[in-house]
């Protein structure tokens, strides 16, 4: 019984998250970012999911904000009898949303309302802004409706390489609003046991994979070989010359590595200008570990910070 209910919440959550991605597709615009804040982890609207399969939850989701505020509106957390699933901020706020939420539940209030907190000194708090909690009773009814109100908006990557590296960026990318498309040319190179928001695709030639990618796809290259990156890249090249819907392609290497490619990349006809549009090395700068771990964090980092 565990198994299939697993199962049926895992299904609904790709269902969710597939979605998600096509609507971005749909909307792409390499000029503009597609989501502006950092939704709720998934793991947590599977978690949520399950309870709400043993009994009802009250769902207090930041509705407004003003000012400074410790959650963005649309951030959520869901109260159970005995439990507690997401975030709204922490500190007394979200203490006393709990009590509330906890007071709701207990009398078995079905009407959804509102209520505003100031972020002032009679709350213990000093962020100055106010949020709009709306509270609501939900229970297994809703599971459809709370699947894709609640799904977050997932940012598309392409990660080409099965490595230790491209392994460990699957890894830190994990809990973040990030769908992968996890690319390689070589047979049984992915792990078991992948999260929902990663897709495994076996491409040969692997630089293939570059034509059916999501629009607005952040695409990270570290094959296994220095002649499939150099394919990888110039196929991305081609696509942002057609269409210029790649908004960031990272290569892994050095600077020499970079040159010895952006020789033999001006002999296939791509400007200095085209050329510009691939960051390699890639990771923030002054992060000089090399092992798996850390530059995956110092990857992962930067696509935050260029995704906004």
């Amino acid at each position: 019984m565990a198994t299939r209910l697993q199962c049926m919440v895992v299904s609904e959550i790709r269902s969710a998250m597939h979605r998600r991605i096509l609507d971005a597709g749909r909307r792409v615009n390499v000029s503009t970012q597609f989501f502006s804040s950092m939704p709720q982890l998934s793991a947590d609207i599977d978690h949520l999911l399950g309870r709400l399969r043993l009994g009802p939850a009250v769902l207090v989701t930041v509705a407004q904000t003003r000012g400074s505020v410790p959650r963005e509106a649309g951030a959520w957390m869901a109260v159970f009898a005995d439990a507690v699933i997401g975030t709204i901020g922490g500190g007394h706020l979200e203490w006393d949303a709990e009590r509330r939420a906890r007071e709701r539940l207990s009398s078995g209030e079905a009407q959804t309302c509102e209520h505003k907190v100031v972020l002032g000194p009679s709350l213990g708090q000093c962020c100055g802004g106010t949020v709009i909690l709306r509270y609501e009773l939900v229970d297994h009814q809703q599971l459809a409706d709370l699947t894709d109100r609640l799904a977050p908006p997932l940012w598309p990557v392409a990660l080409f390489g099965g490595g230790h590296v491209g392994r460990a960026i699957v890894q830190a990318l994990r809990p973040l609003p990030f769908a992968v498309t996890w690319i390689d040319s070589r047979d049984e190179v992915f792990p078991g046991g992948l999260p929902a928001s990663v897709r495994t695709e076996h491409s040969d030639p692997v630089q293939a994979a570059v034509r059916e990618l999501a629009p607005g796809s952040r695409v990270l290259i570290m094959s296994f070989s220095h002649a499939e990156d150099l394919e990888v890249v110039a196929a991305c090249l081609e696509r942002l010359r057609a269409h210029k819907d790649l908004p960031f392609v990272g290569l892994i290497g050095s600077r020499t590595k970079w040159a010895a490619f952006s020789n033999r990349l001006r002999q296939r006809g791509f400007g200095d200008s085209e050329l510009a549009a691939i960051t390699c090395p890639i990771g923030l700068p002054g992060i000089e570990g090399k092992q798996p771990a850390v530059i995956a964090a110092s990857v992962v980092a930067q696509l935050l910070m260029v995704t906004g």
